[in-house]
């Protein structure tokens, strides 16, 4: 094991001194838009900006919504596809 001389004449190993990286905090989406209690279904603007190019739903820890926020839009986007105001699959994986 490899060590480091630091001014004190105390030793440290190399692997502790890296410095660890931070990440920014991601803001909630929804609190940027107004919203706050209720995820309309019929809002399909809003609603496809969750959904990836096959149609599936994007987890919480890439959209930065909250827990709560994150289960409202689920339902929001299963009763808008139920109600045919966005696709369940895209038209590029139909094929």
């Amino acid at each position: 094991m490899k060590r480091k001389l630091i001014k004190n004449n105390t030793y440290k190993l190399t692997q502790q001194t890296a410095k660890k990286h931070v990440q920014p905090k991601k803001r909630d989406p929804f609190k940027e838009r107004g919203v706050k209690d209720y995820i309309d279904f019929r809002d399909t603007k809003l609603l496809t900006r969750f959904c990836n190019d096959q149609g599936k739903l994007l987890p919480a820890r890439i959209t930065g919504a909250s827990a709560k926020m994150q289960r409202q839009l689920t339902t929001a986007i299963k009763r808008a596809r139920h109600l045919a105001f966005i696709p369940f699959v895209s038209e590029g994986t139909k094929y």
